[in-house]
């Protein structure tokens, strides 16, 4: 049986219809939607063909279907990174980079149900915390906290210290994530497909600050050299802290998580739709 995972955003009234239409969709094209207990509960729809309800998240279907924003998008990823299942997004979201379609879309979506998509496979910063390693698809970012003082950050590659400064926090971001937070920060845009990832601060109190962009062989140790502890966050969510004094080590990792395209997408286009910044 094929079968499709389906998350959507949080906000249930702005998903439904295109759900709804999805769902008539799988029916058409002989699919089964899985939908886990907490979008059961958002959605409330009646159990019927082409739908499970209160499904279990496995992690051997043909696709993951995501009627969401980045952040939703994400967490899919973050769900089925190690598995070959495809993440196909359809953009709810204010900007929605890793999305594929637009709500509109019928011709898109369609597409994706009949696998009819490109394949990207998705690169992260893995971080080494107290609690195990994390995986980032999109970003790494350590803050002050919240009333705390301005941090003391310092990163080393390979041994060698390569920046230290005073700021609000550093930003370790995948090239899937550098036009997110990284961007934000004044750092460079990486295309996907390129190997490495950025490291940029956030707010830093000095002149010479820069972003650097880092080999993806070379190990990454980010130090706190304030006394305050300061917090880590993993594409968006609180994982945990950096002591005082502390240090976290982060590495690249290739191809962890899977993105269905439409085929013929550009990356190039999709910066130049969602950002302007590049002449039509």
């Amino acid at each position: 049986m094929r079968e499709i995972t389906v998350f959507t955003h949080a906000r249930p009234d702005d998903s439904r219809q295109v759900l709804e239409q999805l769902l008539g969709q799988a029916v058409t094209a002989g699919v089964t939607l899985r939908l886990d207990p907490e979008e059961t509960r958002k959605h409330a729809l009646p159990a019927g063909p082409g739908v499970e309800l209160d499904a279990e998240v496995k992690k051997d279907v043909e696709l993951c279907v995501v009627l969401g924003g980045d952040g939703t998008i994400l967490r899919a990823l973050q769900i089925y990174a190690g598995t070959d299942v495809p993440v196909f997004g359809v953009n709810f979201g204010q900007i929605g980079f890793l999305a594929t379609v637009e709500p509109d879309d019928r011709d898109g979506i369609a597409r994706a149900l009949s696998g009819d998509f490109e394949l990207l496979r998705l690169p992260a910063v893995v971080v080494e915390l107290p609690s195990g390693p994390r995986a980032a698809i999109n970003d790494v970012a350590i803050h002050r906290k919240v009333g705390e003082r301005v941090a003391e950050l310092a990163y080393a590659l390979e041994g060698e210290v390569a920046g230290s400064v005073r700021c609000d926090g550093l930003v370790v971001a995948t090239p899937a994530g550098s036009t997110g937070y990284n961007l934000a920060n004044g750092g460079p845009v990486m295309a996907w497909g390129v190997e490495g990832f950025v490291v940029s601060f956030i707010a830093p109190h000095s002149m010479s600050a820069r972003a650097l962009v880092v080999a993806p062989d070379d190990r990454l140790t980010i130090f706190n050299r304030s006394t305050e502890p300061l917090d880590v966050a993993i594409d968006g969510r609180p994982v945990g802290e950096i002591p005082g004094e502390g240090s976290i080590e982060a590495r690249f990792v290739s191809e962890i998580a899977t993105l269905a395209q439409l085929q013929g997408s550009s990356f190039y286009r999709r910066l130049r739709e969602k950002f302007g910044r590049l002449a039509s």
